[in-house]
């Protein structure tokens, strides 16, 4: 299961919604997955169509429970993903015209009796918190995209029209997510992608666990970000080091055919001595091994001279 279908099971378990919010979560379903039809004698006809099995769940719980409305439910294969030899199964819940169904569809914000369909957010329907964060779980259950953390931080929303697109931002906007809007082909897309962002989003609308999930995978991925760059640091100082000790090795060699150990002072002919031995060896490493041992300042001193003596 993917990290985003973990993410809606998880949103279609919370119990016992109020019937405000109910109502929210189902005005966002309907806009994001619905399919509205009018008849000629002035009545409705809805069908939800998702290939969320928790989608369809809330939407006939809810469904039934608020309005007690009559609904059927169908299942097919999907060609959405036949281009990669693949399909998936499309839930499809109906609700054909029947009393009762005109008033839901207004009382959800989705349509206004006698003016049509509406656009854009209902905000009669959202105008608390617990509203708000109910709608945004309808919106993400029926068209919303999580990406796996331990790859990526980024949450959606996909909706049909630029009203609702800029109603859910507004939304996130009024809770402290930062958002943005891209047009993808035909469909508006809502996007956060920012481990803050998509975290307080996800406990928002109810995803405690996953937003648990996400701190974990933020704090592995932040040790393992500290490893590396101990890691790359170390490597870059062993780099300059090998890099150091050749040019010493050179050095070595020029004192040894121009000037000869046994006409150097002692304490030079040693470092020389120690360098040949040890060519691998930083500065501090290689003066531990003089007798007596030298500190780093010690060993370098004698370089340097070596240096003077060559004129280098």
């Amino acid at each position: 299961m993917s990290f985003t279908a973990e993410v809606k099971e998880d949103l279609a378990r919370i119990d016992g919604p109020t019937r405000p919010c109910a109502i929210a979560e189902l005005s966002a379903l309907t806009k994001v997955a619905g399919n509205l039809s009018f008849q000629s004698n002035g009545s409705y006809s809805l069908v939800l169509v998702t290939e969320t099995p928790a989608a369809a769940r809330v939407f006939l719980r809810l469904m039934h429970t608020v309005f007690g409305l009559r609904t059927t439910l169908s299942m097919h294969d999907s060609n959405f993903h036949r281009s990669r030899n693949r399909s998936r199964r499309a839930y499809v819940v109906t609700l054909a015209e029947q009393p009762g169904l005109n008033e839901a569809l207004e009382e959800m914000g989705v349509v206004s009796l006698g003016q049509g369909v509406t656009l854009g957010v209902p905000w009669a329907q959202v105008k608390g918190p617990a509203e708000r964060a109910a709608y945004l779980r309808g919106a993400f259950m029926g068209a919303g995209f999580v990406a796996d953390p331990r790859g990526d931080f980024s949450l959606e929303f996909v909706c049909e029209g630029e009203p609702l697109a800029l109603g859910i931002q507004a939304i996130l906007d009024s809770v402290g997510v930062r958002s943005s809007i891209n047009r993808r082909r035909q469909a508006f897309v809502v996007y956060a992608k920012s481990f803050d962002d998509v975290a307080t989003l996800l406990s928002y609308m109810g995803a405690s666990s996953k937003t648990m999930l996400l701190e974990r995978v933020r704090v592995v991925r932040s040790l393992k970000n500290d490893v590396n760059r101990v890691v790359n640091a170390e490597l870059a100082n062993q780099r300059r080091a090998l890099s150091a000790a050749q040019d010493q090795l050179a050095l070595v060699k020029r004192a040894k055919e121009e000037i000869g150990y046994d006409a150097m002072p002692a304490a030079l002919a040693e470092f020389c001595r120690l360098r040949e031995r040890y060519p691998d060896l930083s500065l501090a490493d290689l003066g531990q091994k003089a007798e007596p041992p030298l500190s780093k300042s010690a060993i370098y001193h004698r370089l340097l001279r070596v240096r003077e003596s060559l004129g280098s």
